[in-house]
């Protein structure tokens, strides 16, 4: 890391968690994202909300889905 980035990072690093959010949300915006990958993935989250809300899937803990995905990855 340059330091510049790391002058930045610990900059960054100082402002309260409601700037650093909004800061987040500005730099994860400016990143180059495809529109249709964008409205796929809004579209998606869309249904496993619905999913989840009319009660056709169940949640599960974090710890849970990571247990199932290395289940998955030993087989």
């Amino acid at each position: 890391m340059s330091t510049s980035l790391e002058v930045l990072e610990a900059e960054v690093l100082k402002l309260d968690p409601a700037d650093r959010s909004h800061l987040l949300e500005r730099l994860i915006a400016s990143l180059d994202v495809e529109p249709e990958v964008e409205e796929a993935w809004a579209l998606e989250a869309d249904r496993r909300e619905a999913s989840l809300g009319s009660g056709a899937e169940a949640e599960v803990s974090a710890q849970e889905a990571m247990n199932r995905l290395r289940q998955r990855l030993v087989r």
